[in-house]
C-alpha cells in the first residue's frame, strides 16, 4: 500500500467575535487528526473516536486500497481571533489535550457580560441615558439593525447587551485586559483537565507554532547601507513563537502562562482592550495562584531583538497581531525548511477565512467611484486597509516554488539519458557485471563526481562557488540563534566573520585539479564535513526517481517492495533533516557558538563534531546497500535507482542556480487550500452573509448573543467538515478515486454526526438544528 502523510500547515485569520466560528474549524481539524492517529495506531481502541471524527476514520479506509494516508498539522500560524484558535489547536496536538471543554468557555465566556470590565460597565439602567440613540444608530449601520432579527428573544438579547455596551465607559477600552487574560489561562487549564490522549503527531515529528503581535512603540532595527555605514528603524512587527521538536515526552509546544501570553497579546483589539503588557500575566498569575516557570527565558526569547537593543521587555505594549499581519503566510512558508519526512509528501497551506471579502470596519454611505470622505479616509488607512491587504503576494510566493519544482522536473527529465550515457562511459559495462558493495558504491560515486566536473567545464567554478556559498550561509543561520546573535546587525557579524575564516584558510579556492574531485583539499574537506544540503537533496532525487517508476511500474516488479524500499529511504533522510533542526544540538555546539563573531574555529569544530556527517555517510551507504540488493528489487528498478545516486553531482550542478537557496530541497509543488463559508456550500449557499451571525456590527456581533454564537459555532463544524472530506479526498494517487458519490455519502453524514451531538450543548439552537437536518437531507 503507498504510503504518504497529508501535511497541512494553517493560517488563521483574525474576525474578532467570528473566533467562535473559527473554533468550530480547529475543533473539526482536530476531530480528523484523532481520527488518523487511530487508523494509524492499532492501539487506541475505534470507540474513541466521535461523531465527525467516526466519518473521517472511515473516508480515511475507504482510501486505504489506494493510499496510506495520515493526518499532518505541523505548522499553525495565527493573528488576533486565529491566534487564539491557532495556541489552543496547538496545544491539544503536541499535548494530547482535550479540546472539547473548549465549547461551554467559548459560548459563555465570549460574551459582552463576561468582557466588560466590571468598572466600565454603566453603574445603572439610567446611566447615559443620553446615549441610547447611539444603540439605535450602531445598530443600523450596514444593515445591522436590531428590529430585523428574527427571534425575540435574541433580538431582545442583543438589544440589553448593546445598550449596555454603548453605555460603557468611553474613551478608555471597555473590556477588561486582566479578564481576558484569565479566561484565557482558564481555557488552556480546563483543555489540560480534559482526557488526555497521546500526540497528534508522529515521533520526532516537530511542530511550530507562529502568533502575531504588534510592539506598539517599537524597538529599533540598525540596517546596513553603504553611507552612512547604518541607519536606524522602528520595527512594530513582532512575531511570537514556539516549536515543539518532538524529542521528549511528554510533548509540549509551550507552557500555559507562556500560550497566555501570545493569546492575549495577539487578539489586543485597539479600543476594545488595553494593549497588553507582562505585568497583566504576572498580577492574573498571583491572584490565581499560580507561577510561570518559563518566565525570564520566554520573555528574552520573544523580546530577543528589544532585549539585544538594551530594552526591557516589561516595558513592551503589544496590541492585536492583525493590525500590520492579519495573514501570516511568511513565518508558516520559511517553516516549510527543514521539515523530517519518514514517507511521501502532500504538503497543503490551509487558511480559514471567516470573511472573505469583508470588511471589519465599514462607514455607511458613500460609492467606490466616489473619492471616501474625511473619516472614512482616516479609519480605514489606519484600520482596514492594513488589516487586509489581499495574500497575493504570499501565494505568488508559493507559485514561485511550486514553477520551480515544475522548470526542475523539466530539466532533470531532459538531462537524464544523456547523464546515463556519461555514466556508462566512466564506469564502463561495471554496473552490470559486479555486485554492490559499500566500498564499490563510495569508489563509483568519486568518479562520477570527478566526472561531472570535468564535463561540466568552465560552468563547474560558478557552480562550486554557489555550493560553497549555501553552506557557509546555511552555517550562519544555523550558529547565529544557538549562540544568541539574534539582531540583525549581530546576524551579519556572525556571517562576516565565517567569510573572513573560509578566506584566511582557502577554503574558498574552488579551482578544478586532476585527482581532487573538482577543487582543493581544503575546500573538499569543509564541503564533505559540513554540506548537509547537498546529502539531503540527492536523497530526495532518489525517492522522486523511485515515485517515478511506481507510477510507470516495471513488469514482475511487485509495489510493496518498493514501498518498503521508499520506506527505508525517507528513514535514510531522517537523520541528515535532524542535523537542519536546532533542537538537535545541544551546549557543545551553543556555548562556541556565543563566541562566533570573533572567533568562529571553535564553533565550527564543535559543529562538524556534532554533525558526524563522515560516520552518517558511511552508514547511510552500507543502508543504500540493502535496500538496492534485495532479492524482491528487480534489474531495471536497482539500475534506475544506482543510476540516479551516482548521477545525482550531473543533474545538481545543472540545478542548484534554479533552487538559489537550500530551502527546496523537494520535488513536490506546495498546494493551497482555503476554508471560508464562500467555499462550503453543499447545505446552503451565500456565504457568511447567508449562515453567520458574527458578521453583524463590524463583526463584534458574536459577542451579543448566545444564540448567534451558537450559530457560528454549529457553522464552523459543519463548513469545515465539508471542506476537509474535501481536502483529504484530493490526496488521493493521480489516476484514482473513491466511488461515485461516496464524498457526498460522507458528507451527510458527517453533517448529521455533528447536529446529533451538538444539540444538548446547544441550548439555543433547537430550531436551528432542526432546519439544518432537513437542508441536509433536501440537498440530497
Amino acid at each position: 500500500m503507498r504510503e504518504k502523510e497529508l501535511r497541512l500547515a494553517l493560517v488563521c485569520y483574525g474576525g474578532v467575535s467570528l473566533a467562535v466560528y473559527m473554533h468550530g474549524i480547529v475543533k473539526e481539524a482536530w476531530k480528523l487528526l484523532r481520527a488518523s492517529r487511530s487508523v494509524h495506531e492499532r492501539g487506541e481502541p475505534a470507540d474513541s473516536l466521535d461523531d465527525s471524527a467516526v466519518v473521517y476514520r472511515d473516508l480515511l479506509q475507504a482510501m486505504a486500497p489506494h493510499v496510506n494516508l495520515r493526518l499532518v498539522v505541523d505548522i499553525v500560524a495565527g493573528a488576533s481571533a486565529g491566534g487564539i484558535n491557532g495556541i489552543q489547536l496547538a496545544h491539544a496536538v503536541a499535548g494530547g489535550h482535550d479540546m472539547e471543554p473548549l465549547r461551554h468557555l467559548w459560548l459563555e465566556n465570549a460574551d459582552i457580560e463576561k468582557l466588560l470590565d466590571p468598572d466600565a460597565a454603566p453603574a445603572s439602567a439610567w446611566s447615559k441615558l443620553y446615549a441610547r440613540p447611539l444603540v439605535w444608530f450602531a445598530s443600523r449601520d450596514r444593515g445591522d439593525d436590531v428590529d430585523r432579527i428574527a427571534d425575540p428573544v435574541a433580538r431582545e438579547e442583543v438589544r440589553l447587551k448593546l445598550s449596555r455596551f454603548i453605555r460603557s465607559r468611553w474613551f478608555e477600552p471597555p473590556f477588561s485586559g486582566a479578564g481576558f487574560t484569565r479566561l484565557l489561562y482558564e481555557a488552556l487549564e480546563a483543555m489540560e483537565q480534559g482526557k488526555r490522549t497521546p500526540a497528534l503527531l508522529p515521533p520526532g515529528q516537530p511542530l511550530d507554532l507562529f502568533v502575531t503581535t504588534t510592539d506598539f512603540y517599537g524597538y529599533p532595527e540598525h540596517l546596513p547601507l553603504n553611507s552612512p555605514p547604518s541607519v536606524m528603524e522602528t520595527e512594530h512587527r513582532l512575531l511570537i513563537s514556539f516549536r515543539d521538536e518532538g524529542r521528549t515526552a511528554p510533548r509540549a509546544i509551550g507552557t500555559r502562562a507562556a500560550l497566555t501570553f501570545a493569546a492575549r497579546a495577539t487578539a489586543s483589539f485597539p479600543g476594545a482592550f488595553p494593549p497588553f503588557r507582562a505585568g497583566e500575566l504576572d498580577e492574573v498569575l498571583g491572584e490565581i495562584g499560580d507561577v510561570w516557570p518559563d518566565r525570564d527565558a520566554f520573555l528574552q526569547r520573544a523580546f530577543a531583538k528589544r532585549v539585544a537593543a538594551g530594552l526591557d521587555p516589561m516595558d513592551a505594549s503589544l496590541i492585536d497581531g492583525s493590525v500590520l499581519a492579519n495573514a501570516p503566510f511568511r513565518p508558516a512558508i520559511d517553516a516549510l525548511r527543514a521539515r523530517p519526512a519518514h514517507r511521501e509528501v502532500d504538503r497543503r497551506f490551509v487558511y480559514i477565512d471567516p470573511k472573505p471579502g469583508g470588511h471589519l470596519f465599514r462607514m455607511k454611505g458613500g460609492r467606490s467611484d466616489e473619492p471616501p470622505g474625511f473619516f472614512t479616509a482616516i479609519l480605514h488607512s489606519l484600520s482596514n486597509i492594513p488589516r487586509e491587504q489581499p495574500i497575493r503576494d504570499n501565494l505568488e510566493s508559493l507559485g514561485t516554488l511550486s514553477r520551480r519544482v515544475r522548470r526542475l522536473r523539466h530539466i532533470v527529465a531532459g538531462m537524464r539519458d544523456e547523464v546515463d550515457a556519461a555514466i556508462e562511459r566512466e564506469l564502463g559495462r561495471t554496473l552490470m557485471f559486479f555486485g554492490l558493495t559499500t566500498a564499490r558504491l563510495t569508489e563509483w560515486r568519486s568518479r562520477v563526481q570527478t566526472a561531472a566536473a570535468r564535463e561540466a567545464g568552465y560552468a563547474y567554478a560558478a557552480y562550486a562557488h554557489l555550493k560553497l556559498s549555501h553552506v557557509v550561509e546555511h552555517i550562519a543561520e544555523m550558529l547565529s540563534p544557538l549562540g544568541d546573535h539574534v539582531a540583525r546587525d549581530a546576524r551579519e557579524r556572525v556571517r562576516s566573520s565565517l567569510w573572513r575564516w573560509v578566506n584566511r584558510n582557502a577554503v574558498n579556492d574552488v579551482t578544478a585539479k586532476p585527482g581532487l574531485l573538482g577543487g582543493t583539499t581544503a575546500c573538499i574537506a569543509f564541503l564533505k564535513r559540513f554540506d548537509i544540503q547537498y546529502r539531503i537533496r540527492r536523497l530526495r532525487f532518489v525517492i522522486r526517481t523511485l515515485n517515478l517508476t511506481m507510477a510507470d511500474l516495471p513488469e514482475g516488479q511487485s509495489p510493496a517492495a518498493l514501498d518498503h524500499m521508499k520506506t527505508g529511504l525517507y528513514e535514510l533522510l531522517a537523520p541528515y533533516l535532524d542535523r537542519r533542526t536546532p533542537g538537535f544540538f545541544g551546549s557543545d555546539v551553543r556555548e562556541p557558538a556565543r563566541d562566533l563573531a570573533e572567533d568562529p574555529q571553535p564553533a565550527l569544530d564543535a559543529l562538524g563534531d556534532a554533525l558526524g556527517l563522515s560516520a552518517l555517510d558511511a552508514a547511510a551507504d552500507a543502508r543504500m546497500i540493502e535496500l538496492l540488493m534485495a532479492d524482491d528489487i528487480s534489474k531495471p528498478v536497482r539500475r534506475s535507482l544506482v543510476l540516479a545516486y551516482l548521477g545525482y553531482p550531473f543533474f545538481d550542478i545543472a540545478t542548484l542556480p534554479l533552487l538559489q537557496t537550500d530551502g527546496l530541497d523537494e520535488f513536490d509543488e506546495i498546494k493551497v487550500d482555503r476554508i471560508s463559508p464562500d467555499d462550503a456550500t453543499a447545505i446552503r449557499e451565500g456565504g457568511a452573509a447567508a449562515t453567520l451571525k458574527g458578521i453583524q456590527f463590524n463583526a463584534f456581533g458574536a459577542f451579543f448573543s448566545r444564540a448567534w454564537r451558537e450559530n457560528d459555532y454549529l457553522w464552523g463544524r459543519l463548513h469545515a467538515a465539508e471542506r476537509l472530506i474535501d481536502i483529504v479526498a484530493s490526496s488521493l494517487p493521480r489516476g484514482t478515486a473513491l466511488p461515485a458519490g461516496l464524498t457526498d455519502k460522507l458528507k451527510r453524514r458527517a453533517f448529521h454526526a455533528i447536529l446529533d451531538a451538538e444539540r444538548e450543548y446547544l441550548t439555543h439552537s433547537g430550531d436551528l438544528i432542526d432546519r439544518l437536518k432537513k437542508e441536509v437531507d433536501d440537498a440530497a
